[in-house]
């Protein structure tokens, strides 16, 4: 093969051509991917379209991605000038090679600021990089932004910046699915993605709003996930953000009811305080029953794959957190004002999503999550003992440690004891008992 950097730039310059080409013959190519292939054998493209597919014969990948790497830094560096087509070609190539080169991107983002680059086809492009780099950290941070300015963009009258509560239900729920389903095919070619779950998070805080639908779709729609993926924790976490969410934004929604019951009555007939008294009562009411269903459901499941799987200690530590919720939901479902701000995290993560590393004390598991200091300084000392109060319903309890005794008794597997044993001790340390 010739390597004179004429021949070699006559090269580079023929196959950007045929990438190009290859996405304006079918621009629903959904996958790329390297074709072993050490030399060029044939005086042929070394791109290669298949149906929805797009190979490039690693042959040329030495040459291609340091002359397009080398001719985006001249341009930046003002060495040389590139017209608008030539970037939106060169940043194409050069992502799909190297996905984690942040100055393409930046260049790519732009052209779209300047009208040049529809910001679909990012999405797209990213999409594409996502099947062969499903961790880069570069294409997911490029990926919000597009996201972010597509809503912008395109629905200036009815969204301000980061506010998506007024836009279209349908338009959100189909960017809401589009994002999912990127996010999931990006889980399942890399294990433990937490890049992906976390840009899945942020879809659902900036996108859905934690719409109470969405994540109870959500919650059915990765059970199947989890369970073919039982050593993943990063999808064990999003499960513990839904459920988490679910708490919180019910009751969020149900102080609101509230609000709008109070302000709405035209004449009442009973005093303010027992009217406030009649409608939390009302809204815990309605609201209480799902959630312990929800926990049940999720713990019925950690125990189906914890006896079909033994030896998996995400499972175990899953199985903590859904307790840990259980816990927590009755002693703050009486507290509804409070509840409600525990699930609103800005930065898509759980607060003490690992509830009990070192937790010598009831007191300091059983704080409020998500809370400032200044927010908790209003307690009264009655809540404050509420909250420290034992878990008076012990049924759940002994049905966890009637759980452990029967793993005990029936496993073969050392790590699954020893695993069943640590959370017995973990029990025995959460409850102070």
């Amino acid at each position: 093969m010739a390597e004179a950097p004429e021949e070699v730039a006559v090269l580079v310059q023929r196959v950007v051509k045929d990438i190009n080409n290859a996405f304006k013959r079918n621009p629903h190519i959904d996958e790329i991917g390297l074709i072993p292939c050490p030399e060029a054998r044939y005086n042929r493209s070394p791109i290669v379209l298949v149906e929805n597919k797009l190979g490039v014969e690693s042959w040329c990948v030495k040459f291609l991605l340091p002359y397009v790497h080398n001719k985006l830094l001249h341009y930046r560096q003002r060495k040389q000038w590139l017209n608008k087509e030539e970037l939106v070609d060169i940043t194409c190539t050069l992502l799909l090679l190297n996905p984690d080169f942040t100055t393409a991107w930046n260049v790519r983002k732009e052209l779209i600021l300047s009208g040049t680059l529809n910001p679909v086809k990012d999405l797209h492009l990213g999409k594409l990089a996502l099947t062969k780099f499903p961790k880069s950290p570069e294409t997911w941070i490029h990926r919000r932004w597009v996201l972010q300015q597509l809503i912008q963009e395109n629905l200036p009258t009815l969204v301000t910046k980061g506010n998506l509560e007024m836009a279209p239900t349908e338009r959100i729920q189909r960017l809401v699915k589009e994002e999912m389903d990127v996010c999931c095919e990006a889980a399942g070619r890399y294990p433990s993605n937490y890049n992906a779950w976390s840009h899945r998070i942020w879809a659902l805080q900036h996108l859905a709003k934690l719409s109470t639908k969405i994540l109870l779709d959500e919650l059915s729609s990765t059970k199947h996930w989890v369970s073919m993926h039982v050593s993943d924790h990063s999808g064990f976490h999003y499960r513990q953000f839904l459920l988490k969410s679910l708490i919180g934004r019910t009751v969020t929604d149900c102080t609101v009811q509230m609000h709008n019951q109070l302000n709405n009555q035209q004449a009442p007939s009973l005093p303010k305080a027992e009217e406030n008294d009649e409608a939390e009562a009302a809204c815990v009411e309605e609201q209480r029953p799902d959630h312990p269903f929800l926990l049940k459901e999720e713990v019925e499941l950690c125990t189906d794959l914890i006896n079909s799987y033994p030896g998996h200690e995400t499972l175990w530590c899953h199985r903590r957190h859904v307790f840990y919720l259980q816990h927590h939901l009755k002693n703050k479902l009486v507290l509804p004002s409070t509840w409600a701000l525990a699930a609103d995290s800005s930065d898509g993560t759980l607060n003490n999503t690992h509830p009990g590393g070192a937790l010598g004390h009831v007191t300091q598991a059983m704080d409020i999550d998500g809370l400032t200091e200044s927010s908790k300084q209003g307690y009264t000392q009655e809540i404050k003992r509420l909250k420290r109060a034992p878990l008076q319903d012990s049924v759940s309890l002994e049905a966890e440690y009637r759980f452990i005794d029967q793993v005990l008794s029936t496993c073969r597997d050392v790590e699954q004891a020893r695993f069943a044993g640590a959370y017995r001790k973990w029990l025995g340390s959460f409850l102070g008992q």
